[in-house]
């Protein structure tokens, strides 16, 4: 006799076999997670670094990326329509195409500017945590198609998957607190973060346009992570760092 065919062992067994997915899949849904999610960590850092303050820094990130779980959790529990659902996949490719090519311009057009006085500097800088924690979790859910569409093929548990999803924000937080202090110090980390932000948009507009030509997830990864050693080569000389 099979154990599966004493009723009242079956609810143990189907338990068991959750556990064992959940034991098996949850390290890879995280990993699956901050692999996909480190040129989103670079440029979650970014956009934050604009506000200068890291009290504010700080804030920014734990605002917008509150906001981008709740963006995400929806995500994941519609993944089945709104994967399939091109405008809203042509509307984030065209938003991270967007957030490369303005910021790789403002950064090689910025100057420096006057000093504001202390009331104008505290309005700029309440509009500016606004501003920026939108910003934050627009770009979170744009990047979350690509990382929960990944999530959704490994496994169709949506418990398991929002878990993931939960952990790999928590870890997105951590890596991007990281990149703030490393964008201060390597010189060409924001522009390879952005040039990686591109990549992903570029590739999210060939899947609605040509499919066929869709580069591998790996092929992807590769050139993240050329953009990355490059991003890492030269430090900021220490008279300029700060």
């Amino acid at each position: 006799m099979e154990a599966e065919s004493i009723p009242s062992l079956s609810p143990l067994i189907q338990s068991a076999d959750q556990w064992g997915e959940l034991l098996l899949l949850l390290p890879l849904l995280v990993a699956l997670e901050a692999v996909l999610s480190a040129d989103n960590a670079i440029a979650l850092a970014a956009i934050s670094r604009r506000l200068h303050d890291p009290k504010l820094q700080g804030q920014a990130l734990n605002l917008g990326l509150g906001l981008a779980l709740v963006f995400r959790l929806i995500l994941i529990a519609a993944a089945q329509w709104v994967l399939d659902f091109w405008p809203l996949q042509l509307l984030a490719a065209g938003y991270l195409l967007w957030l490369c090519v303005t910021n790789l311009r403002s950064s090689e057009a910025e100057t420096g500017d006057p000093e504001p006085s202390d009331d104008s500097a505290a309005d700029g800088a309440v509009k500016g945590l606004s501003g920026v924690v939108v910003t934050l979790a627009l770009t979170d859910l744009a990047f979350s198609l690509d990382s929960v569409a990944a999530a959704v093929a490994v496994s169709d548990n949506l418990l398991l998957v929002m878990i993931g999803g939960v952990l790999g924000v928590v870890a997105l937080r951590l890596t991007s607190g990281l990149f703030i202090r490393w964008l201060e110090v390597y010189r060409h980390l924001e522009a390879a973060g952005y040039l990686a932000v591109g990549l992903v948009g570029i590739r999210l507009l060939l899947r609605l346009v040509a499919p066929q030509v869709v580069p591998p997830e790996w092929g992807l990864l590769a050139v993240v992570a050329l953009l990355f050693a490059w991003g890492f080569s030269q430090r900021v000389p220490e008279e300029a760092e700060g």
